[in-house]
């Protein structure tokens, strides 16, 4: 079966930035470092990293560097795919 790679890339995209969308809003109502803190705690890690407080701006870049990342991977993975599965 063909892949369409920008439909992979988009979807991968979109799946990563919704992914992080969803952390930064826990940055920004303030629940972030307790999540951290407690997935640490459950794999017997002690916490080292600390959550700075939200801003807008840096989410944004988060949010454009990751779409960015997931439809570049995404796209190179359906090119892959054509290329060395489909025949």
């Amino acid at each position: 079966m063909k892949a369409n790679p920008i439909s992979i890339g988009v979807t991968l995209g979109l799946a990563l930035a919704a992914f992080h969308a969803a952390w930064a809003a826990l940055v920004a109502i303030g629940w972030a470092q307790g999540l951290m803190n407690f997935i640490f705690w459950a794999h017997f890690i002690v916490p080292v990293y600390h959550v700075e407080p939200f801003e807008i701006e840096r989410a944004i870049v988060l949010l454009g560097v990751v779409f960015v990342s997931g439809l570049v991977f995404g796209t190179t993975g359906g090119w892959l795919w054509n290329r060395v599965v489909v025949r």
